[in-house]
């Protein structure tokens, strides 16, 4: 500390060890074991970052793995429609019980809140980033091995908020193969790193459609460039998903634990390698 320090740090530029943030990790709530948290983020929508995620879950829960997703993309939650969920979600003294899918995935979306899920959610920044932790800290997860935290878009306040507050052992980014991703690979790269947050690995979506009537493969959004993009940051590519429509489907009917392919095995290899 400098001996004409103020004491408003606000105001001072000096890296001294009086201004060195506080730990400001949470803990799950107290009935919790949770053993992996592993959040799918991406640097712009669209992009099938909640496809990722609840195809992850799936897979894992295949493998007898406890598996559960907390759904962190407030404003536009998707995770209780790709699980075809109508149950809703409700509190007890010890904290709020989360939902579970047909086959045991444990899940916990504002969407499992609301009277009606067609209902917007217009809530300011600190509320939503506040919701999120709820999720975390209020909901008897009880055991689970791998929980996937379904983020929103973007570099805000949410995947600030948790990365600030949860203990995540790694990120993996979603992104897709257009000239307009690298940039945005960079952000949730630079943010990652900022935060000292581990990177898994990148999955590029949409990478490739192959015909079914003559089996071409056709790049429909042009050459992918993700590869030089991950040896700039050294981070490997895990893996490249098609576009499938029977996915697409499959989401759009409830159906995602019906989820066939083997196109995201080597990330859930990577996982429990880890």
């Amino acid at each position: 500390m400098s001996e004409s320090c103020s004491h408003n740090c606000g105001s001072c530029s000096s890296d001294c060890a009086s201004r060195k943030p506080a730990d400001l990790l949470i803990p799950p709530n107290e009935h919790s074991k949770i053993k992996k948290v592993i959040a799918v983020v991406s640097g712009k929508g669209g992009v099938g970052k909640s496809m990722v995620t609840s195809s992850m879950a799936v897979l894992t829960n295949r493998l007898g793995k406890r598996t559960a997703v907390l759904d962190a993309d407030i404003t536009g939650p998707s995770i209780p429609k790709a699980f075809g969920m109508a149950d809703k979600a409700y509190g007890t003294e010890r904290g709020m019980l989360p939902c579970e899918t047909k086959k045991g995935i444990k899940v916990m979306s504002v969407n499992l809140l609301l009277d009606n899920e067609t209902d917007p959610v217009v809530w300011r920044g600190p509320i939503i980033a506040e919701t999120v932790k709820q999720f975390w800290k209020d909901v008897l997860w009880g055991d689970v091995d791998y929980m996937f935290i379904d983020m929103p878009p973007g570099t805000g306040d949410v995947p600030l908020t948790v990365f600030q507050s949860i203990a995540i052992d790694g990120i993996i980014i979603v992104t897709s193969p257009q000239e307009l991703v690298g940039m945005i690979v960079d952000k949730a790269v630079k943010m990652a790193e900022m935060m000292n947050v581990p990177i898994l690995g990148i999955v590029e979506n949409l990478s490739y459609f192959v015909c079914p009537q003559c089996d071409e493969v056709h790049k429909i959004f042009g050459e992918s460039n993700i590869d030089a993009i991950a040896q700039k940051h050294n981070i490997p590519v895990v893996c490249k998903l098609p576009i499938d429509p029977s996915i697409a489907a499959r989401c759009d009917r409830g159906e995602t634990e019906d989820f066939e392919g083997d196109w995201l095995n080597p990330l859930v290899d990577y996982l429990e390698k880890r």
